[in-house]
């Protein structure tokens, strides 16, 4: 998601099985809330008046001019000789160039190439200081209107609050009242100021003639000639911090995007742009393969759309046309489609390819499908009806490569299996410790030492002014600067992203689509309350409900809990799909990040950062971790894996990943197929036998209270049993081995009590040399000890009020249901 790009070594697979998410109009893939062509950078018309507040001095004398200064920028009783000088050699300076007026002589001086007025000084330092000083108030009072180039090649150390004072805009003012409150640096505001200033100045306007597309037309040239740091590689732009402010204020329409980002962003492509990226050869080819997608474009996603354009027009034609470019039609030689499989079977880098089968299937799936189109309507098809080159042969080993692929899956699931728990442990731990050190750190004041888990600490304060002063502290061992405030949220954030995907089994951008009305609640009769997650549509455009476990329930409860903390709510903001190409309605989203001080919803390509780094801190102490990285679909394998080898029917399983056929939850597993058959079959075994077919039927009042006590039931000693429905306990009630129970922290002396008599009996048994009682008894203390330090988590937190908002027009009794 906003960010690298991620490589998928996945086998793509036919493109016709997936459901169109987002409806397209004629010839263009929807683009969401903003069309790419709806904002044009342009530069705003100039106005019938341009505004001089001090007046017109386009063809005063140097004198008159001079007075105005020093009038306007000096207070009274200062001296004025500096300002004199300054403003007297910059005029006399431009009177040596052609021109009745100020601007012709200014623009004959070819200074808005971009050249510097202090270069004409040369050496002389002070001199080009007195020049750039003087320039810059005749910038300020509109004497003179520089372009671009001319404005921003020169230096001002002063340049905002004298075009301010000069400008005297109460709209300027309220703006820049504005951008003082945003919670960022100093620098930052002022560059948010200085960026608007700067573009009334080269346009010659006031704020309220400030366009989107004046500003968009402002910061993309910026970029273009990198005049403040911004460049193609950079990824950033003038005017991204201004944007938001602006829009807020009502400058902007209500339709212009709520930020800078959104109005540059592409958006997604027609498909005759798509298709001419690649450039063909054949005009007649590239007008058939235009047809051919926009025809299969009605049962595509966007994502899936961009594939079949790629593996038809880049994979196979482009290189057909290398190959051969005399090719004019879709019969090719036995020897060309030999050629094309041979370079198929190595990627551009020189990688071999892993998904062979894919173009070979798009391909096949072109030729098949003009045969079949043409039946119906061969004044448009019929002559573009070839013989399929992919034959059955080439396609013979498609299940082998299957089975090779879920192997290659199932060994990476394995690979990663026992490492998830020291990655859990690592996030957890980095967590507690960032947290606990800014509460130190928060609880003295800025220049004062602190001790923390050992260590000298002193609290320093920040350079710069900032609304929301961030937290720093210096080892005063080793005199390593740690900010600590910002160390704390990305550990926050990295433990919250890899927890929640390690407890729920989410894709990575069901992740990201997590709102706050995601989450919901079920009361039963006895007044117990059930948490559950609501997971919006995304592979299968099926939406499903999940219950949450309590460490789950935790990890969301803390996410609300930080957003109340910052802002008294969840925030409100927009999410950009990195795979549909398109901004989402604005919603209170749980996965959030911050851009240019506006609140984003976080990306899919943020969430592989956030797990690649949590792997990469992990390498310095683990070797393990050095040549394995996690992606966050392995969690998804994992959980599923975990839930099946402990007992739960698959099925079950299938329906909490949001699996609509039970064969991909078996690809997910890394188990024996044996053992999931066994399962399976056992499942199947009890439900015949306590459900036959015909009592498959509205459930008797008795039924229905046995599936209610059934809740009741979980509750045992130590806190509750998870396990569902019609599933006996699968550890004979041995629940400290059960990864099913859930500890009440209240239960923790009991747990030191457990303890003390397993270390009692571990005792005898040592002394008895009983081995096989000794193994058993090691293995609970390990399980009971976990379960400890799960519990402890928990009581680290306290109660965070959810803030769940009603849904409206609805039964306030039935939302809780």
């Amino acid at each position: 998601m906003p960010g690298a790009k991620v490589g998928d070594s996945r086998l793509q697979g036919p493109t016709t099985n997936r459901v169109r998410r987002h409806e397209s109009a004629e010839g263009r893939v929807s683009t969401g809330n903003f069309e790419p062509t709806a904002i044009i950078p342009a530069p705003p018309p100039r106005p019938m008046r341009p505004p001089r507040s001090l007046g017109d001095f386009a063809t005063a004398s140097v004198e008159e001019i001079t007075e105005v200064v020093i009038g306007h920028f000096l207070p009274a009783g200062s001296k004025t000789w500096r300002a004199r000088q300054e403003m007297q050699e910059f005029l006399g300076y431009l009177t040596g160039f052609p021109g009745d007026t100020w601007q012709e002589r200014w623009e004959a001086a070819g200074h808005d190439a971009g050249i510097p007025v202090g270069r004409v000084a040369g050496d002389d330092r002070a001199l080009s200081r007195r020049l750039s000083a003087a320039a810059g108030r005749c910038f300020a009072m509109r004497l003179i209107r520089p372009t671009l180039l001319g404005l921003r090649s020169n230096t001002f150390t002063r340049y905002t609050p004298w075009f301010r004072s000069i400008a005297n805009d109460p709209w300027l003012e309220e703006f820049c009242e504005r951008v003082d409150q945003l919670p960022v640096g100093s620098s930052r505001r002022g560059r948010a100021k200085s960026d608007v200033c700067y573009a009334l100045t080269v346009f010659g306007i006031d704020l309220d003639g400030l366009t989107p597309e004046a500003l968009l037309h402002y910061a993309v040239e910026c970029r273009a000639h990198a005049l403040a740091g911004e460049d193609a590689e950079s990824g950033t732009f003038s005017g991204t911090l201004a944007w938001p402010v602006l829009h807020e204020m009502g400058q902007f329409p209500r339709s212009a995007p709520r930020t800078l980002r959104a109005a540059v962003t592409r958006g997604q492509l027609s498909i005759e742009e798509a298709v001419d990226r690649h450039q063909l050869r054949n005009r007649e080819v590239r007008d058939l393969l235009v047809e051919y997608v926009r025809r299969r474009s009605a049962e595509l996603d966007y994502s899936t759309l961009r594939h079949l354009i790629t593996r038809l027009v880049k994979t196979f034609w482009k290189v057909i046309e290398e190959i051969n470019p005399e090719q004019a039609d879709l019969r090719l030689s036995e020897e060309t489609f030999t050629q094309w499989k041979e370079k198929l079977l190595v990627l551009p880098g020189g990688k071999p390819r892993l998904d062979m089968d894919g173009p070979l299937l798009a391909v096949r799936s072109l030729y098949l499908d003009l045969h079949t189109w043409s039946v119906a309507e061969p004044e448009r098809w019929a002559k573009w009806v070839a013989p399929c080159p992919v034959r059955d042969a080439d396609l013979r080993h498609f299940q082998l490569r299957r089975r090779r692929l879920n192997e290659r899956i199932a060994n990476r699931t394995r690979v990663r299996q026992p490492l998830l728990p020291i990655l859990s442990q690592h996030v957890n731990d980095t967590w507690h410790q960032r947290r606990e050190l800014l509460k130190a750190a928060q609880s003295v004041n800025p220049g004062e030492e602190f001790v923390h888990d050992g260590t000298t600490w002193l609290r320093v304060s920040c350079n710069e002014r900032h609304n929301r002063p961030p937290v720093r502290v210096v080892n005063r061992t080793t005199g390593d600067l740690v900010r600590v405030s910002q160390d704390e949220n990305a550990a926050f954030w990295q433990w919250a992203v890899v927890e929640t995907l390690r407890l729920a089994g989410l894709r990575a951008e069901e992740l990201t689509e997590l709102s706050h009305l995601s989450v919901r609640q079920y009361q039963r009769p006895n007044g117990e309350v059930v948490a559950l997650l609501v997971v919006s549509p995304s592979k299968s455009d099926r939406e499903r409900v999940i219950p949450m476990s309590a460490e789950l329930f935790h990890i969301i409860a803390q996410v609300i809990r930080r957003h109340r903390e910052e802002h008294g709510t969840v925030p409100v903001c927009a999410r950009y799909d990195l795979h549909e190409k398109v901004w989402s309605e604005e919603l209170p989203y749980l996965f959030q990040t911050v851009h240019s001080s506006s609140q984003r919803g976080m990306s899919s390509t943020t969430v592989w950062r956030i797990v690649r780094r949590a792997c990469n801190e992990l390498a310095a102490t683990h070797p393990e971790f050095a040549n394995v990285h996690f992606a966050p679909h392995d969690f998804r394998r994992l959980f599923a894996t975990e839930l099946v080898n402990n007992g739960l029917p698959i099925h079950i399983g299938a329906a909490l990943l949001g699996h609509l056929d039970i064969r991909t939850t078996r690809g997910y597993v890394a188990v024996f197929d044996e053992d999931v058959i066994s399962h399976y079959h056992q499942f199947l075994a009890r439900r015949r036998g306590t459900r036959p077919m015909e009592e498959y039927r509205e459930p008797t009042r008795d039924e229905w209270e046995d599936f209610q006590e059934h809740f009741d039931k979980r509750r045992v000693e130590l806190g509750s049993c998870g396990r569902p429905y019609g599933t006996p306990c699968a550890h004979e009630h041995a629940c400290i081995r059960c990864p099913m129970l859930s500890i009440n922290p209240k239960m923790l002396p009991r747990l030191n009590e457990l303890e003390e008599d397993l270390l009692a009996r571990r005792k005898r048994a040592v002394e008895e040399d009983w081995r096989g009682e000794i193994e058993g008894l090691d293995l609970t203390l390990t399980f009971l000890r976990s379960k400890r330090e799960q519990a402890r988590r928990f009581q680290r937190s306290d109660p965070v009020s959810l803030g769940m908002p009603p849904i409206p027009h609805q039964d306030p009794q039935a939302t809780d249901r």
